[in-house]
């Protein structure tokens, strides 16, 4: 009894002073977080605004407005210069040995040098003398300020592109243009492979440059500045690029556009405070970062630059595609690469601020700050985070210290407790011993006493106790192995352990599901060549088999209706690949029943329907359970299997979209039930033959 007061009352004031710790503790991070996030918000906002106050100036300065005038002079003769063959041949070197190989690290496909190499004569010029025959190297072609082909163009270049470059290198710009309202950049700060292409007409008018582009030639005043968002810029190769673009005036004619590439490291920066994130109070996991509205970020994540190979590492447990992973290598950059996608980040493109707790991007629980960052022409979200291990170290010392001093508290008592027991209840120390070890689960014990009084009496009352204890545990761990068994027989291993932990309704909506409903085709035929016996063993045989195959892909069998049989995938357990599984799952099932049927000697075919989507599962029944699916992805895939040939395999077009690259598909027409919209349906090109001659003939012979 002192033992158990003594304890109560430490562990209820340990608990209440945990709790309130924890509770003191998570508002003052919640604080300091958004204190941080609001802090960030500032700079980025005034960082923004002084480079569009800087981008505007600029548009509207004397210098700027005669150099515009002068490129476009300059430009417009070199479009009638002469371009030697050694300057195109020069030019075609170029691209084979430097650009298309970059290219080829971050394109799909193989780039074809016709689609990227210039052909207007001025873009021809200008390319093979500032970038093909420029002997500094790729990244450091902005250095030659004099081409010496004494060209007008030349001669305005050098005049003006030191000062650009001054400009450039002392606020920070990556890049700068100088646009002519028909859309040909006239001059270009870095060089790059885009210099003296159109953005109206040209390879690149569908990127943020060109729509920038765009909004600025309809601008009405020279106030107008336009920010495009970060997008893959292929002249870099695929880096992130974003940009601020203004008209050029002169007098009230619109003669050109200014733009400058946004420097990636400035925003670094000020999210990162420079690399120093522990004098910001955010220690060891704490960061804070952009993310845009399609989910990616748009500043470098701090795992990224502490611990890049932990960081992929990181990637790769939570599932991202290799892919991915080494793009983030190849640019060093997290920027449109890292996807983000989080409450916070849904709530924050919703306009919503606020704090939680969530598991951020790598999968680990974070103490969260988060709010929509309003900029024009980007619509951001800005959340500040640190690990939730971190933030809570400090209740965690507090409850080992208050854990080391309980023990010590408790061992005193333990020992007061021991003498002052041992002095009342002496007579029944050896019952107290049996009584321990049976509860330990020591179920074979036996309690020996030569007393012949009351205690002796005891003693044979509790080894028979724990004689029928043992039987009756002994059989109820019979029949709970018995009854787990019988249960992951119907149902899917997480369904049984949720219905095992006592929830009784269960039903949910699940996305990203794929659906299967095949049907033997002749199978009821089977009834007037064999009995009842052998038909059913047949079944049983392929029913087996689809088991066995469905638990090779992680599929989850749903159910069988005489010789239908329906699966799902992504159900019990996500998957990203549910629809490739599904796919290789239907082809093993019919290359099996073909091959059955041939070894057989019977006409058995498949006809499968497949399609995804969101559905409902749940638990039917309570004295006969059937765990089942419904929804629209349901009965789609049933409408599929109800119009498929036999031997086919036919596909809704969600299905078709995602596996494209994988699979070849035909389109079989549209599907229409009465009652039912209209349905495309696409048959998988790989199931259209039979799989020997023989078979081939039979097939033949059925249709």
């Amino acid at each position: 009894m002192i033992l158990v007061v003594s304890l109560g009352a430490m562990w209820a004031s340990t608990l209440i002073c945990s709790s309130s710790g924890k509770a003191l503790l998570t508002e003052r991070v919640y604080s300091q977080l958004t204190s941080l996030r609001a802090a960030r918000t500032y700079q980025i906002q005034d960082y923004f605004e002084r480079l569009v106050q800087h981008t505007q100036t600029l548009s509207d300065d004397y210098m700027f407005i005669a150099a515009m005038k002068e490129f476009k002079a300059a430009y417009a003769e070199l479009t009638k210069a002469n371009v030697p063959a050694e300057y195109n041949t020069k030019i075609d070197a170029y691209y084979t040995k430097e650009v298309l190989p970059r290219l080829a690290k971050t394109t799909k496909g193989k780039p074809l040098i016709e689609a990227y190499i210039p052909n207007k004569t001025a873009t021809r010029y200008l390319q093979y003398n500032y970038i093909a025959a420029n002997s500094n190297p790729v990244g450091k072609k902005f250095l030659l300020d004099d081409a010496g082909d004494k060209s007008k163009y030349s001669s305005v270049h050098a005049r003006y592109h030191p000062r650009f470059r001054n400009i450039a290198e002392r606020f920070g710009y990556y890049d700068m243009y100088l646009i002519d309202t028909t859309g040909d950049i006239v001059y270009m700060l870095s060089k790059e492979i885009d210099f003296g292409t159109n953005l109206i007409d040209g390879r690149y008018s569908q990127s943020n440059l060109g729509k920038a582009l765009a909004d600025s030639l309809k601008a009405k005043s020279t106030e107008f500045v336009e920010i495009v968002d970060f997008e893959p810029w292929q002249p870099s190769y695929g880096a992130p690029a974003s940009f601020v673009a203004s008209p050029i005036f002169e007098g009230t004619e619109l003669i050109g556009v200014l733009a400058f590439q946004l420097p990636i490291d400035a925003v670094n920066r000020i999210m990162t405070n420079d690399n120093n994130w522990q004098k910001i109070g955010l220690g060891k996991s704490g960061e804070t970062f952009l993310v845009g509205k399609d989910y990616l970020m748009r500043s470098a994540s701090r795992f990224l630059i502490e611990d890049p190979e932990g960081y992929a590492k990181d990637l790769q447990n939570n599932g991202v595609d290799q892919k991915t992973i080494n793009k983030i290598k190849e640019y060093n950059t997290s920027i449109l690469l890292q996807e983000v996608r989080t409450k916070s980040a849904d709530a924050g493109l919703a306009g919503k601020e606020g704090t939680w707790i969530i598991n951020d991007y790598r999968g680990i629980p974070v103490l969260n700050s988060y709010a929509p960052l309003e900029i024009d022409g980007l619509k951001w979200v800005i959340i500040a985070k640190i690990d939730v291990s971190e933030a809570y170290a400090p209740i965690d010392h507090f409850q080992k210290r208050v854990l080391i001093s309980a023990t010590l508290i408790m061992l005193i008592i333990t020992l007061l407790g021991m003498w002052l027991a041992n002095i009342f209840t002496r007579p029944i120390k050896t019952l107290m011993a049996g009584a321990r070890r049976v509860g330990a689960g020591e179920f074979d014990t036996v309690v020996t006493s030569k007393s012949k009084d009351e205690f002796g009496e005891l003693a044979k009352s509790f080894n028979e106790a724990v004689g029928s204890l043992r039987n009756h545990a002994n059989l109820i761990e019979q029949k709970n192995r018995e009854n787990e068994k019988l249960l992951l027989r119907i149902l899917p291993a997480p369904i049984a352990k949720r219905l095992k932990g006592g929830e009784k309704n269960i039903a949910e909506q699940v996305s990203n599901v794929t659906v299967l409903f095949s049907d033997l085709h002749h199978f009821t035929q089977l009834y007037q060549l064999m009995s009842a016996q052998e038909v059913v063993a047949v079944l049983n045989e392929m029913v087996t088999a689809f088991d066995e195959m469905a638990e090779k892909y992680g599929i989850d069998k749903i159910k069988t209706i005489g010789d239908g049989y329906m699966a799902a995938c992504g159900l019990s357990v996500p998957r990203m690949d549910h629809e490739k599984r599904m796919v290789e799952f239907a082809v093993e099932m019919l290359a099996f029943v073909r091959r059955y049927s041939y070894e057989k000697g019977l006409h058995l075919d498949l006809k499968i329907g497949i399609n995804s989507g969101d559905v409902v599962a749940g638990i039917m029944g309570k004295n006969k359970m059937l765990y089942d699916v419904w929804g629209d992805t349901v009965n789609t895939a049933n409408q599929l299997r109800s119009a498929c040939p036999a031997g086919a395999i036919l596909l809704s077009q969600n299905v078709c979209d995602r596996l494209q690259d994988l699979y070849e598909f035909e389109q079989v027409g549209e599907i229409q039930e009465p009652g039912k919209q209209k349905l495309v349906a696409w048959q998988l090109k790989s199931t259209q033959q039979p799989v020997t001659a023989k078979a081939t003939k039979e097939w033949e012979s059925d249709k």
